[in-house]
């Protein structure tokens, strides 16, 4: 179980990764000890996973995002295991979510342009185990990217 204080800790780490135990302490009401065993054992139990970089995409010429809707011909298990495996290996896809609905993944692909992506597309995405078709959504501005 956690508390509040664990709960506060949490969301100031998640807007800011590398803020340091003197501030996180401060804004939650305790001394740099106390808060640097609660941070472990939120890590320990699993609460807190890791710490990442915000990343310039754009500076990377990787601006360019899309969101795919993903159909399978075949949707059991072994079918969606293969699918699975096979959408871990591509770099280009940032994020991959089974979705209940009228299609069955939904992905978040990050490449440098459209031409790139067309590319992406025909020639990794479709040809992925049991993909019968593919809708693309591309994405004109982010407006919230996370907390």
């Amino acid at each position: 179980m956690i508390d509040k204080i664990d709960e506060q800790l949490i969301e100031l780490l998640a807007k800011n990764g590398r803020a340091t135990l003197n501030d996180l302490a401060k804004k939650v009401g305790l001394s740099v000890s106390p808060c640097q065993a609660r941070i472990k054992k939120l890590e320990k139990q699993k609460y807190i996973f890791g710490y990442h970089a915000q990343i310039n995409y754009q500076k990377l010429e990787k601006a360019h995002i899309a969101f795919v809707q993903v159909s399978l011909s075949d949707t059991r298990a072994k079918a969606l295991e293969e699918f699975n495996i096979e959408i871990g290996k591509l770099d280009a896809v940032e994020q991959c979510h089974m979705i209940a609905g009228g299609f069955d993944y939904l992905l978040k692909v990050r490449t440098s342009d459209i031409k790139s992506y067309r590319l992406l597309l025909s020639e990794k995405i479709t040809a992925l185990p049991h993909v019968a078709s593919t809708s693309t959504f591309v994405s004109m501005q982010s407006v919230k990217d996370s907390k």
